[in-house]
């Protein structure tokens, strides 16, 4: 009787993933918004795990500040190509002494990540020279998906944060529009930089405040009054931040709320203060912020850009090697 070929047993290699998840600042306080989260990620095409303490917790953190300091150095020996956070939230300042930032650089991953991720971003830029991605959270794409599903037209793909995410990820964006205010016939290239405003300003005269020349600087920031995001900004005029740069992109300022006393003073009113302040052109309209359910593209933090806008456009021109934009 002849001998049965033997079926062979499963391969117990594992594909690896494409994203690992840390979360290096706030607590995930609902563990369901971190699995939706991952889920999103599924959907979009990248197989997703998060680090094993992406879930703990220490009094509003997400674990201890050996924990979390931590987390980057397992997503650096890991093989996935991509990290991201889970969340923003306070908590990166108090860790970033902890890190090797020339070791975390020559992981070659792309890190991802906004707000908070804000001081990660321009120490990685101030201390090793690198690059990272300013762009959306785990637990924000998973909130982006069930808002998505409850619409008329529900794929997650064609929603413009999410398709942002994955063509800069894929290396595939070559250049971004948006509608802008702001002077006509700039022509400007440089190094893209900045993120949270809050974050830039508390860095500033700190080791990890990169020092760029001639870069495209954008900031953002969210429950912050237009007073406090005006002192901020004359901060970083006083100490000749603004004047060095080739221009300004300023994102989205959301989430505050006027009262009687500020008699008409709003975000327009701090625009016109800046503008009435320096020479560097400044250019309003930058798809960037906070707002839930308002498209944010996903920019390389650290790479050379070009900058032109014309009649109603402002155009944001990548490299072609801003796959891998170290600086």
């Amino acid at each position: 009787m002849p001998e049965q070929a033997k079926t062979p047993a499963p391969s117990r290699k594992r594909t690896p993933p494409d994203i690992y998840v840390i979360s290096p600042a706030g607590a995930v306080l609902e563990p369901a918004r971190l699995t939706a989260g991952l889920a999103a990620l599924d959907t979009l095409g990248f197989k997703a795990v998060a680090d094993r303490a992406a879930l703990s917790r220490s009094t509003r953190f997400a674990g201890s500040d050996a924990t979390r300091a931590g987390a980057f150095t397992r997503a650096a020996r890991q093989r996935a190509p991509i990290v991201m956070i889970s969340r923003g939230g306070y908590g990166m300042s108090r860790i970033l002494h902890r890190l090797d930032f020339e070791a975390l650089a020559d992981a070659g991953k792309h890190w991802v990540g906004f707000s908070d991720f804000t001081a990660f971003s321009l120490a990685m830029l101030a201390r090793a020279g690198a690059g990272t991605w300013a762009g959306p959270a785990v637990l924000e794409l998973g909130m982006l998906a069930a808002q998505v599903a409850a619409s008329d037209e529900p794929d997650l793909c064609d929603d413009t944060t999410a398709a942002s995410f994955c063509e800069a990820m894929r290396g595939q964006t070559e250049c971004v529009g948006f509608e802008f205010q702001g002077p006509k016939g700039v022509e400007e290239e440089g190094v893209l930089w900045g993120g949270n405003l809050a974050l830039v300003t508390a860095m500033l005269g700190t080791p990890y405040f990169p020092q760029v020349d001639g870069g495209l600087l954008f900031l953002e920031d969210v429950n912050e009054h237009p007073y406090r995001v005006e002192r901020m900004l004359c901060q970083l005029l006083d100490s000749g931040v603004i004047d060095r740069q080739a221009a300004v992109l300023l994102g989205r300022f959301s989430d505050y709320r006027l009262g009687e006393l500020d008699g008409g003073f709003n975000i327009d009113a701090v625009v016109a203060f800046l503008r009435s302040r320096t020479r560097t052109p400044i250019i309003t309209g930058l798809p960037f912020g906070h707002g839930h359910g308002e498209p944010r593209l996903t920019l390389p933090h650290g790479a050379r850009l070009g900058l032109a806008t014309d009649r109603d456009l402002a155009w944001l021109v990548y490299p072609h090697t801003h796959g891998d934009h170290s600086h």
